[in-house]
């Protein structure tokens, strides 16, 4: 996954489009789901996530067409920053206008797209909640995936985000990080959503090497990205993006806090992809939370070998 070749998601001032947490129900919402949606999730949901479970889980753990999920959603939602407001974003584009598809940095998704637009199809659902609720989905089905609250209730959109917003693999660690904060991202979140390459494949970047992964466990959710960009072990193959930014500033050392730090990831991570997912929304007003129709959390079967579960978050 290239989110446009880093996140994204594979290569960010009008208000920005954080969810309403104006009531106290949100406020003490949980992060597995739990209450204040906008009313109950339709049961049409708990049928696409039963699908995409089959379609995302292989021999217990997350295969292909998950971390293309996973890649979709980056790139997707991620080609938007501050200044678009409530227009673009998370906003089905990708997938429903063929110039977008067929530009450069979104190379190898048209699979997944059209797996999407078929499904959106088949439940009649919006292809814009179906591309964040599949993403999503792909997340926890990996083993160790934390779950992202999941808001439905988006309008799918076949106008074409602008070029220029998804980061590019070789540009520079400074241009990279000011194009996220103009996401509205902090250096703890663009160092949170680079651990999305611990699920990638790359197919595109380095062409004598294809299929190769961005750390040695691609079907886990786990931190041995972080790790192994810093130090390479032979196969894997680290984007100059991802080494430039591990060592840059802030960012480098948010980076360097997630080495051997499952527990702070995790959550981590979470955070900054519930921001993502509602880029292009003026709030949740209108939506309804389907967090508890995405599966319970995939048992890792991964080697903890010099990890430690019980570091902080904080």
């Amino acid at each position: 996954m290239r989110f446009a070749s880093i996140l994204l998601l594979a290569s960010a001032a009008s208000a920005f489009s954080f969810p309403d947490t104006s009531s106290l129900s949100q406020l003490l919402r949980r992060k597995d789901g739990g209450s204040g949606g906008g009313g109950a999730c339709p049961a049409v949901w708990t049928s696409i996530s039963t699908e995409l479970t089959q379609k995302f889980l292989s021999g217990g753990q997350c295969n292909p067409d998950a971390r293309a999920a996973i890649r979709l959603v980056f790139h997707d939602c991620g080609a938007w920053n501050k200044a678009q407001g409530a227009i673009g974003g998370c906003d089905g584009s990708l997938v429903l206008n063929a110039e977008e598809g067929s530009r450069s940095e979104n190379k190898g998704l048209e699979k997944i797209a059209a797996d999407m637009k078929a499904l959106a199809t088949k439940y009649s659902v919006s292809v814009a909640d179906l591309v964040v609720f599949a993403g999503n989905h792909a997340v926890v089905t990996c083993p160790g995936g934390p779950r992202t609250k999941t808001w439905i209730g988006r309008k799918s959109s076949s106008t074409a985000a602008p070029n220029g917003l998804l980061p590019d693999v070789n540009a520079p660690a400074a241009s990279l990080s000011q194009l996220f904060i103009d996401k509205g991202f902090d250096d703890r979140d663009l160092a949170a959503l680079l651990g999305a390459h611990t699920s990638s494949n790359q197919f595109n970047f380095d062409t004598t090497n294809v299929g190769a992964s961005q750390d040695s466990t691609p079907g886990v959710w786990d931190v041995k990205y972080y790790s192994e960009t810093l130090n390479p072990p032979k196969g894997v193959v680290v984007f100059p993006s991802d080494s430039k930014l591990a060592n840059y500033a802030g960012v480098g050392k948010e980076f360097k806090g997630f080495v051997n730090n499952q527990g702070k990831w995790s959550g981590k991570f979470a955070d900054a992809m519930e921001k993502m997912v509602m880029f292009g929304s003026s709030g949740t007003s209108g939506m309804v939370d389907c967090t508890d129709a995405l599966p319970k959390s995939t048992n890792a079967k991964r080697d903890l070998k010099g990890m430690n579960p019980f570091m902080p978050r904080e």
